[in-house]
């Protein structure tokens, strides 16, 4: 079946509906990094993090159990619901990437994985970012190469996510205009292309 024949949906919409049967997707997303967040749990303990994008907590569960204080964000109420029923002590708040409930200069660490490629303008989730991150705090995001998004099968039919591509010299090119330093930037590759782009920056 054509992407023509596949309804389009917005992160909200479309994640509300794939929530049930996300976690079957888990070790595919984790290939998209490769183990690259594995030395980070090391140095969590006592952070106070948002993960945004959370989902249904893959990594927020893996942060919480490495001592770090976590609130899962998230565009979707029903992937939240998933993460709730797996820790009730990881805070959840539904909300928007680009427009974050919260004060300024409250979190040690934001994450975002998967998610700037739903965001036609990720710069404006990265001044949200910015403005809620303590001084030193640090920022990791992650810009996969998803030129198009793929067909999900639902109960109500197959759809696409509103997804956008990135160049990474861009991504990188938007923090460093927001004097975020970039501080380690790692490129995954599948034969021989990229897939995935890790970035991590200081405030």
């Amino acid at each position: 079946m054509g992407k023509r024949k596949a309804k389009l949906h917005s992160s909200k919409s479309g994640y509300n509906l794939v929530a049930k049967e996300y976690d079957k997707k888990e070790s595919y997303l984790n290939s998209f990094e490769q183990g690259n967040f594995s030395s980070l749990l090391t140095t969590v303990r006592g952070q106070k993090i948002l993960d945004v994008g959370a989902g249904t907590g893959r990594l927020s569960l893996l942060l919480a159990r490495a001592g770090a204080s976590v609130t899962a964000l998230d565009v979707s109420e029903e992937m939240l619901k998933v993460l709730n029923r797996k820790n009730k002590n990881i805070a959840s708040v539904i909300g928007d990437a680009e427009n974050l409930p919260f004060p300024d200069m409250v979190f040690d660490m934001v994450m975002a994985t998967f998610v700037i490629v739903h965001l036609k303008d990720p710069g404006r989730f990265f001044d949200e970012a910015r403005r809620i991150l303590k001084e030193g705090g640090k920022l990791i995001v992650t810009n996969i190469n998803q030129k198009d998004p793929p067909i999900i099968e639902t109960k109500e039919g197959n759809i696409v996510i509103d997804s956008y591509y990135h160049r990474p010299e861009k991504i990188r090119q938007m923090l460093e205009d927001r004097a975020l330093a970039i501080e380690d930037e790692t490129f995954i590759k599948e034969k021989g292309l990229w897939i995935n782009q890790i970035i991590i920056v200081k405030k």
